[in-house]
């Protein structure tokens, strides 16, 4: 996520600081949506001479895709964690694309940085108190006919156990009743980022666009899908987190099916089918 500058408190929604950082969880789903990512990104028609931009570019893969597209060009990431922006700044280190790492408060952006022709910004504007605001923040770095492209997984619940339905609803209400605890929130601050169409709007953009794609797994799985299933949802979203929210029936059932040591191990499953949905929203300025 961007956001403010080191010596700032947080502001973030989900506690975010310049020092709390998400590399692990980032860089997994990353991998394991790289597929649809990459097409995503080659569809925004680009030119090779382009200017661009990476608002909350966490560890900067991403960016990395998007710098392929402009070899003539330039892209620049901004990050409020200083963590995602160490990563992000060794993959310099071994490339030769024409790309650069900074860091930025998202509501606070420099005019300075230049215009760009294109914004990209993935799972950034959830983590805003004001998302409005930063969009408009972005709008102003865009030059006449620039365009802002918003992804954001995940506007309708995930499908992990296909053969379970009812255990698959508990498990997602809990997970969301954890965070809303954790951090303070209304159902209402989880689920408003929905409304990236209207806000795109309300921010000034126009020929606002929206089109949602389907991330879907199917036996056999490759290793970075297993790896993100393991640790990025069993383990480092679910967890133990759930567990004080479900009944000790479905705690135990729910610790069976994602125990790679466990004869249910869902991910072993021959019917296992998951989909999860990411969507692209985009806004054109005059």
């Amino acid at each position: 996520m961007a956001g403010q500058p080191d010596s700032c408190p947080s502001t973030g929604l989900l506690g975010d600081t310049p020092h709390k950082s998400y590399v692990t969880k980032l860089d997994l789903f990353n991998r394991f949506a790289e597929p649809e990512l990459r097409s995503v990104i080659a569809d925004l028609g680009v030119l090779p001479v382009d200017h661009l931009l990476d608002a909350g570019c966490g560890t900067g893969l991403i960016t990395t895709w998007l710098a392929e597209q402009v070899p003539q060009g330039l892209v620049l990431g901004l990050d409020l964690a200083s963590g995602h922006l160490r990563h992000a700044r060794q993959r310099l280190v071994r490339s030769s694309l024409p790309l650069n790492f900074f860091q930025a408060d998202l509501l606070r952006l420099p005019l300075s940085l230049g215009q760009f022709d294109l914004i990209w910004s993935s799972n950034a504007l959830n983590h805003l108190h004001n998302p409005v605001a930063g969009l408009r923040s972005l709008r102003r770095l865009l030059r006449s006919g620039g365009r802002l492209v918003l992804g954001q997984s995940a506007f309708l619940p995930d499908m992990f156990f296909a053969w379970d339905a009812r255990l698959e609803q508990a498990v997602t209400l809990a997970c969301r009743r954890y965070y809303r605890d954790k951090y303070g929130l209304a159902e209402q601050d989880t689920s408003a980022v929905r409304n990236l169409f209207g806000w795109l709007q309300r921010a000034g953009f126009h020929e606002v666009q929206a089109r949602t794609i389907l991330i879907e797994r199917t036996p056999p799985l490759t290793p970075p899908d297993e790896h993100y299933f393991i640790e990025g949802v069993f383990k480092g979203y679910w967890g133990h987190r759930v567990q004080p929210y479900l009944s000790a029936a479905d705690w135990d059932t729910l610790t069976a099916l994602c125990d790679p040591g466990s004869p249910d191990f869902c991910l072993r499953r021959p019917d296992f089918h998951h989909l999860q949905t990411f969507t692209v929203v985009s806004g054109r300025v005059d």
